[in-house]
């Protein structure tokens, strides 16, 4: 990782970290993860060690990172959202030393905390002597799985420069597209621009005053914004690119940022814990439809499901069975289409709804509500019905009041000749509540 040390000394002034008002230059940056280096030495972390690192998007916490990695340490980041509690998290991969970050002055806290546990897949990785990372992902199941990788593969990835950006970080740093975001800008000696909330006023916010170029997000962010309103209050005239990812993108959303930035490229980003992050290319007619590879990365389409082989794949799962094949491919569980060189991501196969042996994909009822009056925002997820083994629910979101039974009856007369019978919503709730979590995803459940 030496050499993206020497590319940070390449351009000292130029500014790294936009964080709470706080510039700070790549110089800076060089000095804090030297200033962390000799703290790690003088506490006694030494390679291999698990390091449990609970904090945000901020200049420390990353430099910290970068010392733990050139310190050959294992880096376990966690949040105050993360997916995983503290406690479950621990007990996975085990601990060596705690290091937590204040909220109020970003100081770090170095704490011995010894938890044992016999791991053989991280004994195995630790033979080969190069700095680990350990991300969690919530599971199909809600079971959370500790993910392994080795953390020197993931940063060779950005080791050819881009045009280096301004861009806002949105997802989380305890998240392998938030670890992907945060290494790519920086490796392009780019400009992170962090914000206290992600919320849609203070994603604005930032963007406006700070020229942010860059905008990478999830369709369940960009659906808030459009129905916020909030792009014609805020100066958003810097923004050059949005990418989007994470979840499928309904294509009235996507139509309708397209409208509201003309001249902003769109970008849809595809990629899995397991595999990385692929290289992609959108179709340039406006649709879903995306090119999907890149050096590094293979795909095939087994029975309308998308396969990825890869370079940058994780090392392995600490508690559970690897999903690998014997030639080294994953299943990503995604359900595509094909078109040439393009696919179109229908959805997860895990997230499909059975109705009566009919599959329904969530997205494109959602995305055909989306369009209806006065709904802003809606989730669509199964039901267990004794009938017909699952219900079509529809949570949904108002802009005005307007009762539950009349909507239901609106949104059945509209669908009525431009869905199935069977894709039609047996079931309508109107909901107050935000339809995505902390970290911007559709909730698809009654919860």
């Amino acid at each position: 990782m030496d050499w993206l040390i020497e590319r940070f000394a390449l351009t000292p002034l130029r500014l790294a970290f936009i964080h709470q008002d706080r510039q700070v230059s790549y110089a800076d940056v060089l000095r804090m993860i030297e200033g962390f280096t000799a703290q790690m030495r003088q506490a006694g972390i030494a390679r291999g060690d698990r390091v449990v690192v609970l904090g945000d998007y901020s200049p420390e916490v990353f430099c910290l990172f970068f010392a733990l990695a050139l310190g050959g340490a294992i880096l376990v980041p966690l949040t105050r959202e993360s997916v995983v509690e503290e406690e479950v998290a621990l007990a996975v991969c085990g601990c060596d030393w705690f290091i937590e970050f204040s909220d109020a002055d970003n100081q770090a806290t170095i704490a011995r905390r010894s938890l044992a546990l016999n791991n053989p897949l991280l004994a195995e990785f630790r033979q080969k002597d190069h700095p680990g990372l350990v991300l969690f992902s919530s599971g199909s199941t809600g079971k959370p799985k500790g993910i392994l990788y080795d953390f020197t593969r993931i940063v060779e990835k950005f080791r050819k420069p881009r045009e280096p950006v301004v861009a806002i970080p949105f997802l989380m740093i305890d998240h392998f597209g938030g670890i992907n975001t945060i290494m790519a800008i920086t490796a392009s000696l780019g400009t992170v621009v962090t914000v206290a909330d992600r919320s849609v006023a203070s994603i604005c916010r930032a963007i406006e005053k700070y020229k942010v170029e860059l905008l990478p997000t999830t369709p369940s962010f960009l659906t808030m914004l459009m129905a916020s309103r909030l792009n014609q209050q805020f100066d958003l005239s810097s923004l050059k690119r949005i990418s989007y990812g994470t979840e499928v993108m309904p294509q009235s959303t996507l139509d309708r940022v397209r409208a509201a930035f003309p001249g902003v490229e769109m970008l849809q980003t595809y990629g899995l814990s397991e595999v990385g992050v692929l290289r992609s290319q959108s179709r340039p007619d406006g649709s879903l439809w995306v090119r999907l590879g890149g050096p590094g990365f293979q795909t095939k389409v087994v029975d309308n499901i998308l396969w990825i082989k890869s370079e940058f794949a994780m090392e392995g799962y600490l508690n559970a069975p690897s999903e690998f094949d014997s030639e080294g491919w994953f299943n990503t569980r995604d359900r595509v289409e094909v078109d040439g060189e393009f696919f179109r991501i229908l959805g997860r196969t895990t997230d499909i709804i059975n109705v009566g042996g009919q599959k329904v994909y969530p997205a494109e009822v959602e995305d055909f509500l989306l369009r209806l009056d006065n709904i802003v925002d809606v989730a669509v997820y199964g039901e267990p019905s004794p009938l017909l083994g699952q219900l079509v629910v529809a949570k949904v979101r108002l802009e005005r009041p307007e009762s539950a039974d009349q909507l239901k009856r609106r949104i059945r007369k509209a669908c009525a000749g431009n869905l199935t019978a069977f894709k039609i919503p047996g079931k309508v709730i109107v909901s107050q509540e935000p339809l995505y979590s902390a970290r911007q995803k559709k909730i698809r459940s009654s919860v």
